[in-house]
């Protein structure tokens, strides 16, 4: 069984993200910055140290929900301007995953360069 998180607040959206790349906007935030950005993200919502969290866990497991998992697209799209589905975190179930498909889309698409907000 899942433990759900009760009465956790989720973050502000700037803490734990990684300074900006010395080399403009969007250079440098490869897998490995995006895993530590949602590393950052994901503990904080916990509440727990960053150490604490593995990469290769499901969301899930660690207890997100669906209301931490809109906010974290929220986020997403309000710190990198990537318009995603926002289904992106259980399409890509951990951070591992979901910070290679970030930094795929951030390096094909830049930020702002994605389809919008989904339409309904």
């Amino acid at each position: 069984m899942v433990a759900q998180q009760t009465g956790a607040q989720p973050p502000e959206p700037s803490a734990g993200r990684p300074p900006a790349a010395p080399d403009g906007p969007g250079a440098g935030w490869g897998p490995g910055a995006f895993a530590d950005w949602l590393t950052a993200r994901l503990a904080a919502f916990l509440q727990r140290p960053a150490g604490s969290i593995d990469p290769r866990t499901p969301f899930a497991e660690y207890g997100l929900d669906s209301v931490a998992a809109l906010s974290l697209y929220g986020d997403i799209e309000e710190e990198f301007a990537l318009y995603l589905e926002p289904t992106v975190a259980w399409d890509h179930p951990s951070v591992e995953a979901l910070a290679r498909h970030l930094a795929d889309e951030y390096a094909r698409r830049g930020p702002g360069a994605a389809h919008g907000p989904a339409e309904v």
